[in-house]
C-alpha cells in the first residue's frame, strides 16, 4: 500500500452477512409479491395490467376511437408507469385480448394475437389495439377521486393504486402468477352469476359458501367444456384451494363405414395442437388401439377435432381411454391467493389465501368505498356549482345595480370588492359575476340559471341521502352492478356434470323428517314435517294443497330425506327414487306430476310405497333377510324377498302379477316372522302369521289372504304387527270416525278367511278407509278430498272394543266430503329430539365411507324412537 494512501474507517460498516442476505431477500420477495406477481383482490389486476389500461385511457385509445399500434401503447406504459421489459408489457396486453384466456376481453385487438394452438402473437409493431367496452367500465368514475392516486416510478406523474371497477374482475377473468414462496391460480367465472352473488352478499353479509353457490355454482371457462364433479369446486370455494376436474365436450357420430369421436370444446388452458399431436403419439406407440386417424377440422364454425375409430373398435371405450390418458380430461388447481388492503391504510397490501365469500366480500367493500367517495365528490362539486349559481342569480335579479357598480370601478378587483360588500358575496361568486357574459342577461338564460339551481338542490338532497342511508347506498350498488350484467352478461359456457363417484349427494341434504304427498291425479311433493302443527281431536283442520279442480291429496307418507323410496303402482310395477330427488313444496303447493319423475304408463298410478333407511338396497344382509308383502283390492297377498327389488331400473320392473280387475292396495316390508292384519271396506279384519305365505318370485300372482264378501267390497289396507302388547289397531271411516283396539282383540286365524268385525259400520260412520298400527307416541294426519288436513295425537283416542263405531276424529265441513288419506307420524314432542338426533347422526355418518359403493353410510334415526326392533325402524311407513 502506498504510504500516502489512508483508509477511511468511518465509511466502512461491518455487518453480518446472514442478516444482510435475509433482509435483502425479504425486500426482494415482498417487491415481487406486492408489485409484480399477485393480483389485488379488489380489482383483480396486477400492476402491469392496471398500468396498461390506465395508459390506454390516457392516450384516448377507447372503444369509440380508431385502433392504435400496440407498440405505441407499450411505449406509453414503459415511459410513464412501468419501467420493465417491453415483452412483459406486450405479453400482458395480448393476454387481455385473447378470448380463449379471458372470459371477458378487456382489450380489443386487431391483427395476430396468437391462437388456442399456442401460436405466438405477431410483433407489437404489426398489431393494433384499443380498450373494449368492458375495459372502459373498469375505469368508470376514476376522475371523481374514487381511488387513491400514487406517484409513478420517477414521481413526475400519478397512477391509480387500484381501479374503481364495477366488474368483479378477480372472479370473472381469474388470473395466475408465480411470486416468491407463493403462487396464485384463479379460474374464470360467469359475469351474471358473480354479480348476482355479489348482490346476495350485499343483502346478507353473513351468507355462507353454500348460500353463495346457489348463485355461483362453479367456474365458467371461456373454452366451454364440462366441469366434472363438484367436490373440488366446493373445496376451492370454502378453503381457497381445490381441484376442478374438466372434461372436453365430445360426441360419437356414426355412419355406415365407421364411428368417429368429435370434440367441439376442450378444457381451459389446453393447447389444441399439442393435444392432437399427443393423441397421434399414443396411437403410434400402441398405447391406444382402434384409432385410424386424427384430424383438426377447426374453422369459422368453431372448434372440431375428429378422431376416426376403426370399424371393429368400440368408440365409447376409446373415448374413455382418451379421457384417462390425454388432456381431454384435465384439472384446474385453484389456489386463490390475492393481495388484500390493510384496514387502516389501503395502500399497504399483504397476500392472503381467500375463500369465495372473502373474494366477494372484499369486492363489495371496495364498491362501497368507491360509491361513497364518488358521492362525496359529486356532492362537493354540486354544492360548489350551486354556490356560484346563487351568486349569479343575485346578480341577475339586481342586474342594473351590478352593471352600475362594474362600470364605476377602475379595475376588476375593485368591482369584485364592491359587489362583495353590496350583496354579501364571497370571492368566488363576485369573480363569476364579473366574468359573466352579456348573453347571460337574456330572459331565457336567466330562467336556465334558476332551473339549473333547482335541479342542483334536488341532486344535493339525493346525494346526501345516499351518504346518510346505508340501505339506499346498497340499492345503488346493486343497481350499478346489475347494469353491468345487463350490458355484458351472457349464458354459462361450461356445463356442470355432478360426478356421483366423487361426492355423496346425501352430503347436500340434512336428514330431516318430511311428508311425501301424492294427489289423486298424480302430483307428488315433499314437505317438512314441522309444517304440520298438532290440533285437538275433532278440529276442522288446516288448508292443505292447492290442487287442480277435481283433484285431492290421496296418499300421504312420512319419511326422511336420505331414505330410498320404492314406488308401487296399482298395476304391479316398482320404481325407485331418493327422497331428496322429490321436489319440495309447502303445504299449499300442488307439487310435480309423478310422470315427470318416474316412467309410469299413462293408465297406471302409484298407490303404495316402501322407504328404506341408510344404505337400504346396498346392504346384502338386509335385503336377503327382509321381504316385500303385497295386498291387493281383491284380497290377494304375496311375499317376495327384498333382494328381487334391489336393482333399480329407469323403466321400473314387474313387482307382482295383477289379474284383470284387481290392483295393488298396500305394500309392507317384513322380517319374515311378523303377523299381518288385513281390513276391508265393510269393517272386517283378518289376522294371520306371515309364515302362512310362502316366498314367491317377483312376477308371481300370490295367494288368497282375505275373502271378500261382494263386488262392492275391497281390501283397504294391511298392517304389520311388531309388538302386540305395545301397539293398537287404529281404524278410520270415510265420514271421519275412528277408534283404537287392542291387537289381541283380533283372534289369529288362517289366511283366506272373512275375518272378524273391526268397526261397527253405520250410515253415520261410513265405510272403512284405513287401518293403522299405532302407539301413544304417534300422531295421525288425516286429509279429506277437499284438501283439509288435521293432525291429532293418537293418545287422545281411547282404546275401545273392536265392534264399536268409535269417536269423531274430524268434522267434515262440506257436504259429501269424505276422508281421502290417513297417515301416522311421531308425536310433536318427539319430533324435535328425533330431528336433532337425525342431524347429528348425519354429521357423524358423513365422515364414514363405504369402500364398496363409494357412498357415505347414513342411517335413519327418526323411527328408532318408536321401537328398538329392527323391522319397526324400517317399516314405519303408512299409506
Amino acid at each position: 500500500m502506498d504510504e500516502n494512501q489512508t483508509i477511511d474507517h468511518d465509511r466502512i460498516l461491518r455487518i453480518n452477512i446472514e442478516d444482510e442476505m435475509k433482509s435483502s431477500y425479504i425486500d426482494y420477495s415482498m417487491s415481487v409479491i406486492v408489485a409484480r406477481a399477485l393480483p389485488d383482490v379488489r380489482d383483480g389486476f396486477k400492476p402491469v395490467h392496471r398500468r396498461i389500461l390506465y395508459g390506454m385511457l390516457g392516450l384516448g385509445n377507447t372503444n369509440d376511437k380508431p385502433y392504435k399500434k400496440c407498440a405505441r401503447v407499450v411505449g406509453e406504459v414503459l415511459g410513464k408507469y412501468h419501467p420493465h421489459g417491453d415483452s412483459s408489457v406486450y405479453g400482458a396486453l395480448v393476454r387481455m385480448g385473447q378470448d380463449w384466456n379471458m372470459r371477458y376481453k378487456l382489450v380489443d385487438g386487431q391483427g395476430n394475437f396468437g391462437s388456442v394452438d399456442g401460436d405466438s402473437p405477431a410483433a407489437m409493431r404489426y398489431t393494433e389495439c384499443r380498450l373494449s367496452k368492458m375495459g372502459e367500465h373498469i375505469m368508470d368514475d376514476i376522475d371523481k377521486e374514487t381511488v387513491d392516486m400514487v406517484n409513478n416510478f420517477d414521481d413526475t406523474l400519478q397512477e391509480p393504486a387500484v381501479m374503481p371497477t364495477r366488474v368483479p374482475n378477480l372472479l370473472v377473468n381469474g388470473g395466475n402468477g408465480i411470486a416468491v414462496g407463493m403462487a396464485t391460480n384463479m379460474p374464470t367465472h360467469n359475469l351474471s352469476e358473480v354479480i348476482e352473488g355479489c348482490c346476495a352478499y350485499i343483502d346478507n353479509p353473513e351468507i355462507d359458501t353454500e348460500g353463495l353457490m346457489q348463485y355461483i355454482p362453479a367456474p365458467d371457462f371461456p373454452t366451454g367444456a364440462y366441469i366434472y364433479g363438484l367436490q373440488g369446486v366446493k373445496d376451492a370455494y370454502e378453503t381457497g384451494r381445490g381441484r376442478v376436474v374438466m372434461r372436453a365436450k365430445a360426441e360419437i357420430e356414426s355412419d355406415e363405414s365407421h364411428d368417429r369421436i368429435v370434440v367441439t370444446e376442450i378444457p381451459y388452458g389446453v393447447n389444441k395442437q399439442q393435444l392432437i399431436e399427443y393423441i397421434a403419439d399414443l396411437v403410434k406407440e400402441g398405447k391406444i388401439d382402434g384409432i385410424s386417424n386424427v384430424n383438426d377440422e377447426t374453422g369459422r364454425q368453431g372448434m372440431r377435432i375428429v378422431v376416426d375409430v376403426k370399424r371393429d373398435a368400440n368408440a365409447k371405450v376409446i373415448l374413455n381411454k382418451l379421457f384417462k390418458m390425454t388432456a381431454l380430461q384435465s384439472s384446474f388447481s385453484v389456489n386463490c391467493i390475492a393481495l388484500i388492503p390493510n384496514k387502516n391504510n389501503a395502500l399497504l397490501l399483504r397476500p392472503k389465501l381467500l375463500s369465495l365469500c372473502e373474494c366477494v366480500g372484499y369486492f363489495v367493500d371496495h364498491r362501497h368505498d368507491v360509491t361513497i367517495r364518488r358521492t362525496q365528490y359529486e356532492l362537493r362539486k354540486a354544492r360548489e356549482r350551486a354556490h356560484i349559481l346563487k351568486g349569479l342569480i343575485i346578480a341577475c335579479d339586481n342586474i342594473d345595480e351590478v352593471v352600475h357598480i362594474i362600470r364605476g370601478s377602475k379595475t376588476p378587483a375593485e368591482a369584485q370588492s364592491k359587489l362583495e360588500k353590496r350583496f354579501e358575496l364571497d370571492n368566488l361568486q363576485s369573480k363569476a359575476i364579473v366574468d359573466m357574459r352579456l348573453s347571460q342577461l337574456t330572459g331565457l338564460r336567466m330562467d336556465q340559471l334558476h332551473a339549473e339551481y333547482d335541479d342542483l338542490m334536488k341532486q344535493i338532497d339525493y346525494l346526501q341521502s345516499i351518504l346518510d342511508d346505508p340501505e339506499k347506498c346498497k340499492e345503488l350498488m346493486k343497481a350499478e352492478l346489475r347494469e353491468v350484467k345487463e350490458k355484458y352478461g351472457d349464458e354459462r359456457r361450461t356445463q356442470i356434470i355432478p360426478d356421483e363417484h366423487e361426492f355423496n349427494a346425501e352430503d347436500f341434504y340434512p336428514n330431516d323428517p318430511v311428508v311425501i304427498t301424492v294427489s289423486h291425479l298424480g302430483y307428488i311433493k315433499r314437505t317438512p314435517l314441522s309444517d304440520f302443527r298438532e290440533q285437538a281431536r275433532g278440529g276442522v283442520g288446516s288448508k292443505g294443497a292447492h290442487t287442480r279442480e277435481k283433484d285431492f291429496t290421496e296418499y300421504i307418507y312420512p319419511a326422511t330425506m336420505h331414505q330410498t323410496m320404492l314406488f308401487f303402482t296399482k298395476k304391479g310395477r316398482c320404481y325407485w327414487l331418493h327422497c331428496y330427488d322429490i321436489p319440495e313444496g309447502d303445504k299449499t303447493s300442488k307439487g310435480r306430476a309423478i310422470q315427470n319423475l318416474l316412467n309410469i304408463e299413462p293408465d297406471d298410478a302409484v298407490n303404495a310405497f316402501l322407504r328404506l333407511r341408510g344404505r337400504g338396497l346396498l346392504d346384502e344382509d338386509f335385503i336377503n333377510s327382509h321381504y316385500v308383502v303385497f295386498a291387493t283390492k281383491n284380497g290377494t297377498v304375496k311375499k317376495t324377498c327384498l333382494k328381487e327389488y334391489s336393482r333399480p331400473r329407469a323403466n321400473g320392473v314387474i313387482a307382482i302379477n295383477i289379474v284383470e280387475g284387481d290392483e295393488v292396495v298396500d305394500v309392507r316390508l317384513t322380517n319374515g316372522d311378523n303377523e299381518l292384519i288385513l281390513a276391508n271396506r265393510n269393517g272386517r279384519a283378518v289376522r294371520f302369521d306371515e309364515s302362512a305365505i310362502r316366498p314367491m318370485g317377483r312376477v308371481s300372482t300370490g295367494v288368497r289372504g282375505m275373502k271378500i264378501d261382494d263386488d262392492d267390497d275391497a281390501v283397504v289396507g294391511m298392517i304389520v304387527v311388531n309388538d302386540a302388547e305395545k301397539e293398537t289397531v287404529m281404524v278410520v271411516s270415510e265420514d271421519g270416525y275412528g277408534k283404537r283396539s287392542d291387537v289381541e282383540d283380533y283372534r289369529k286365524t288362517n289366511r283366506g278367511g272373512k275375518g272378524v268385525k273391526t268397526m261397527s259400520i253405520t250410515e253415520k260412520t261410513g265405510r272403512l278407509v284405513a287401518i293403522k298400527n299405532v302407539t301413544d307416541d304417534n300422531d295421525l294426519m288425516i286429509i279429506n278430498k277437499s284438501g283439509i288436513v288435521i293432525r291429532l295425537a293418537v293418545a287422545e283416542v281411547r282404546v275401545m272394543g273392536r265392534a264399536t263405531q268409535g269417536v269423531r276424529l274430524i268434522n267434515l265441513a262440506k257436504k259429501n266430503d269424505v276422508i281421502a288419506s290417513v297417515c301416522k307420524v311421531m308425536s310433536s314432542e318427539l319430533e324435535a329430539t328425533a330431528e336433532e338426533e337425525s342431524r347429528q347422526e348425519m354429521r357423524e355418518n358423513n365422515a364414514q365411507f363405504d369402500e364398496s359403493t363409494n357412498q357415505a353410510v347414513s342411517t335413519d334415526n327418526v323411527n328408532d324412537i318408536e321401537s328398538n326392533d329392527d323391522t319397526e325402524e324400517i317399516i314405519d311407513f303408512e299409506k
